[in-house]
């Protein structure tokens, strides 16, 4: 019996997730992709009008797992700090579970797609700066009382938290899944706090 359509559609972003996990980080193409799953490219474009909407189907995958786990941590956590704490962990660990898709956060993936799909992933992160920027605004206020204790001190923090989770990233898809994002994490978290 063959998948229905929801069951193929996942089935197609499964398999392009999967083959985006080779280190090498050849480009997916949907020949290749088509020839994995046993398909005609013609059966692809039944499901999904072009690669691009694809590639945004991951996206959309990255951005429900990540944002419904951020909002349980902001309304389970009220302390800031762990708040911060368990965002950054919980990016590291998403990225470590998820290796084929740390291609498409780096943007690695997308070098050569439509350029919307770029700019999609910009706004995912400028997102997750935003939420860190609220966590630390929480933990401000907390511990001062007020909460506009240096709105630019704020942005900065949040801003090296998320250039650190990108370089862990980075780090894990350049030495081929190799280097973990979490190696290091509990001895450089002070550092970071």
């Amino acid at each position: 019996m063959a998948p229905r359509t929801g069951e193929r559609k996942l089935q197609i972003l499964q398999t392009l997730a999967s083959m985006l996990e080779h280190p090498r980080g050849e480009r997916v193409t949907t020949a290749a992709l088509a020839a994995r799953l046993s398909v005609s490219e013609a059966a692809l474009y039944r499901h999904f009008a072009s690669k691009a909407q694809m590639f945004e189907g991951l996206i959309e995958f990255i951005e429900s797992s990540v944002f419904s786990l951020v909002n349980r941590i902001s309304a389970d956590e009220p302390d800031g700090h762990r708040q911060v704490h368990a965002m950054v962990a919980l990016l590291l660990s998403f990225a470590e579970k998820n290796p084929g898709m740390v291609r498409v956060l780096i943007g690695d993936a997308l070098l050569s797609e439509d350029e919307r799909l770029q700019i999609r992933i910009n706004q995912l992160l400028d997102r997750v700066e935003s939420t860190l920027r609220q966590a630390l605004r929480v933990a401000t206020v907390a511990e001062s009382g007020e909460s506009d204790l240096s709105a630019a001190a704020i942005s900065a923090h949040a801003n090296l938290l998320l250039c650190y989770v990108i370089g862990r990233w980075q780090q894990y898809a350049r030495s081929g899944f190799k280097r973990l994002p979490t190696e290091h994490f509990a001895a450089q978290w002070p550092l970071l706090a």
